[in-house]
């Protein structure tokens, strides 16, 4: 397989030599652990005190990671990322709502972007976050099968409805919809209110996409067992693969309430789990469709070899690659350069909201062994080639 993602001039096409420096800036801050802890603590004590710094978060960290404040404002970046043949997902990317009228505005965003994308080409997709819907203990126990109250029960019941309406938006607008992946103890409800919505809505094609963290020793069998399901109830399956993002997490709850930890023993066996769910979901593709969200460049390298030997064509509609804004960007504009389906996950929303995933984002290039090296390499090798022409 021939080596495509050493190429920075295709990478960082679209970045002046300012922006360039701003992410070498963030990317050489976040390769030291100890400064993304006490930068995370800082920046949510200056909230806490009503310090006016979301002028510098915006036009640092958030400018790097966030397309905007609202679905217009990533208008631009849309457009300017689809003259590289890039897609994007609009995520509406505020969390840890709790109340009706919170997953409401969720609901009703959801809705928008689905219109969005009916009417753009460069949107492929739609997305949302099951708890952006429904209260994280109400999916806990619904999953647990514990007996809802009166109130409970009516509340699930708009947590379905809010499913449902989005689902039948995204199939009568022809949008695929993905719907992200969470903590284990609130994932089986989901996976199961998700199911439900392929065998309405997938009877044509995969419209409805479900996420499997593959760090989860248990996905490769739950991905087996909805196959089984699809085959006999003749409806597609939409799968998103990802490692995922909440490993220290789930260890400490596990660890703490006495139970074997979901995760992998250790990164291999999750790579051989995530490349595995890969070759399965290659073998069957008159079922599956795959949207492979990775910054690994072994596993992209993986998917790109099993297209090449099954004779899948870079651009079959049914895989696409997926990446976040503002990180690999050596690995998304490649391979758009070469010809597959790519789209770029862009969050959005006000500042302040979105704080939660520009701290994880933080927190995720530090933890991931290499993760902040290698952005930090190619940008250097960017700038290097720069300077010489």
């Amino acid at each position: 397989m021939k080596k495509i993602f050493e190429n920075t001039q295709i990478a960082f096409a679209l970045k002046s030599n300012n922006q360039l420096q701003l992410s070498y800036f963030l990317f050489k801050v976040m390769n030291f652990k100890l400064l993304v802890q006490l930068g995370t603590k800082i920046l949510l004590l200056a909230l806490k005190l009503h310090l006016p710094v979301q002028n510098l978060i915006k036009k640092t960290i958030f400018s790097q990671f966030c397309g905007g404040v609202n679905e217009e404002d990533c208008l631009k970046v849309v457009d300017t990322l689809y003259t590289k043949d890039v897609s994007a997902v609009l995520d509406y990317a505020v969390e840890g709502k709790i109340n009706e009228e919170e997953f409401n505005n969720a609901f009703e965003k959801t809705l928008k972007i689905i219109e969005f994308a009916k009417e753009r080409q460069a949107i492929p997709f739609a997305v949302f976050k099951p708890t952006s819907f429904g209260r994280m203990d109400l999916y806990e126990k619904t999953g647990n099968a514990t007996v809802l109250t009166d109130s409970e029960q009516e509340e699930w019941s708009r947590v379905v409805n809010r499913f449902d309406l989005v689902c039948q938006a995204a199939h009568q607008k022809d949008v695929p919809v993905l719907i992200d992946a969470e903590e284990s103890w609130m994932q089986t409800a989901a996976d199961s209110l998700i199911l439900e919505m392929m065998r309405k809505y997938n009877t044509e094609k995969a419209i409805v996409y479900n996420t499997l963290q593959m760090y989860r020793w248990d996905r490769m069998e739950y991905l087996k067992k909805i196959h089984q399901e699809a085959k006999q109830g003749a409806f597609y399956i939409g799968i998103k693969l990802v490692r995922g993002a909440y490993m220290e997490k789930e260890n400490e709850r596990a660890e703490e309430n006495n139970y074997p930890s979901p995760i992998c023993a250790s990164k291999p066996a999750t790579d051989e789990n995530y490349n595995s769910a890969l070759r399965y979901i290659t073998d069957n593709l008159d079922i599956f469709s795959l949207f492979a969200g990775t910054h690994n460049q072994t596993s992209t390298y993986y998917l790109m070899e099993l297209m090449r030997e099954k004779n899948i064509t870079t651009d079959d509609f049914r895989i696409w690659f997926g990446q976040l804004y503002g990180m690999s960007d050596t690995i998304s504009f490649n391979l758009a350069a070469n010809g597959y389906n790519v789209a770029k996950y862009v969050p959005f929303g006000p500042v302040k909201e979105v704080i939660p995933y520009l701290i994880r984002r933080a927190q995720e290039n530090t933890a991931v062994a290499g993760q902040t090296s290698r952005e930090l390499e190619m940008i250097i090798k960017e700038r290097q080639r720069r300077k010489k022409t």
